[in-house]
């Protein structure tokens, strides 16, 4: 296993607010912002299901679908593209303070949540509950 993620760097929307993104998460969210193009923003939410309750959820949508009471949090990347993370203020409540990390490893790579809100986690990581 590579090193925890206590010792990446994490990242906060400009506004020093929204989700923490660790280097390792940014660095693949900016290459997949890069893939969708400019009109694209990652939205982040949660919804029931999951083993646990609730799981986690992440697609990139168009800037059109951007919901007047969504909350946007911008984050830059020093060497890369600046990207949009939006998030809807039902979601906003479970996962406010989480966060998001990736891992390139065969077993449990990919994205990967910690949140301070959930109770109980799934041996997967992907759902929740609080």
């Amino acid at each position: 296993m590579n090193s925890s993620t206590a010792d990446v760097g994490t990242h906060t929307a400009s506004d020093g607010k929204g989700i923490l993104i660790t280097e390792p998460a940014m660095q693949q969210l900016a290459r997949l912002c890069l893939e969708q193009g400019t009109d694209k923003v990652l939205r982040v939410g949660v919804r029931s299901g999951g083993c646990s309750g609730m799981s986690y959820t992440m697609d990139f949508i168009s800037q059109e679908e951007v919901q007047s009471d969504d909350e946007i949090y911008e984050y830059k990347i020093p060497a890369g593209p600046d990207f949009k993370v939006v998030c809807d203020p039902k979601s906003l409540l479970y996962i406010y303070g989480m966060q998001l990390d990736f891992s390139t490893e065969l077993i449990g790579g990919g994205f990967n949540f910690t949140n301070p809100n959930a109770t109980q986690t799934c041996g997967c990581g992907s759902s929740f509950s609080v």
